[in-house]
């Protein structure tokens, strides 16, 4: 099989921050998940003794916390920084820019929307910043028979598709008397999607590397079945089925944002060596 990556692929960089600030701790706690690839996630535990925590209360004294990339709930930031431990904050700037957007927004008297899936982690922390809640919508249609306020203000989760963003941008253009619009979408995911939707056009089978949970690898994985049918969405190269690649001759390779590079290499030698 040949195979072709595409332009722009794999780590973004608030991952590539927050593994760094994981590896130096050697022996830190993260807060939540720093990243959606669980396989890191065990080299980090693995490599360099990097422990995972969910609540407040498995927060030991004298811990090395890391807060995950995707952010948490301001309440719980604070109590953090309370407690008698060290407090690195490893939220990605892009994720940081919506949560101080929708803290000045609410404050202003805004309602605050958010195009994003309400369970994602992400979401939660921006949520967290409204001082009113937030009404938070994954597409148009669940918008329609929302009661619009007079005055909104939309912000994305930074990975979802810019096409479908700018729906519920004008959507409420249209509906609300005053409407402020904040692209979120950092420029990783543009460039991820773009690249995607390009490749995707020009091969026989695509493959998308990354976490399944990872909302970043599902929006490539959905572009990408768009445009080539033949897609498929894997987490690595033990993931692959050999039939998927018969009477195929070109593969197109592409990855999530918090899909490390080793996983990358590994399933592009295995696909090479079918």
């Amino acid at each position: 099989m040949k195979v072709r990556l595409a332009k722009s692929f794999g780590f973004c960089f608030g991952v590539k921050r927050a593994i760094k600030i994981a590896e130096k701790s050697r022996g830190g706690v993260t807060f939540g998940a720093l990243i959606h690839n669980q396989k890191e996630i065990d080299r980090l535990r693995h490599s360099f003794g990097v422990k995972l925590v969910q609540t407040l209360d498995e927060v030991d004294g004298g811990d090395q916390v890391i807060v995950r990339t995707h952010g948490i709930p301001k309440n719980d930031l604070m109590a953090l920084r309370q407690k008698n431990v060290s407090v690195t904050d490893a939220t990605c700037p892009y994720v940081t820019k919506p949560q101080k957007i929708v803290e000045e927004m609410s404050a202003q008297g805004y309602q605050v929307i958010i195009f994003g899936d309400m369970t994602h982690p992400e979401v939660k922390s921006v949520m967290s910043y409204s001082s009113t809640p937030a009404i938070v919508v994954g597409s148009l249609d669940e918008l329609i028979d929302t009661k619009i306020p007079k005055r909104v203000a939309l912000v994305s989760q930074t990975t979802k598709q810019t096409e479908k963003f700018i729906e519920i941008a004008h959507f409420l253009i249209r509906n609300a008397h005053e409407t402020r619009v904040f692209n979120t979408i950092c420029n990783a995911t543009f460039q991820n999607q773009d690249a995607t939707r390009e490749l995707a056009q020009e091969v026989d089978v695509m493959v998308v590397v990354g976490g399944l949970s990872s909302s970043n690898t599902k929006q490539l994985f959905s572009i990408a079945k768009e445009y080539c049918p033949d897609s498929y969405l894997i987490e690595d190269e033990k993931d692959l089925n050999k039939e998927w690649f018969l009477g195929k001759k070109i593969c197109g390779l592409t990855a999530g944002a918090s899909t490390p590079d080793w996983i990358i290499q590994n399933v592009k030698r295995a696909i090479e060596a079918l």
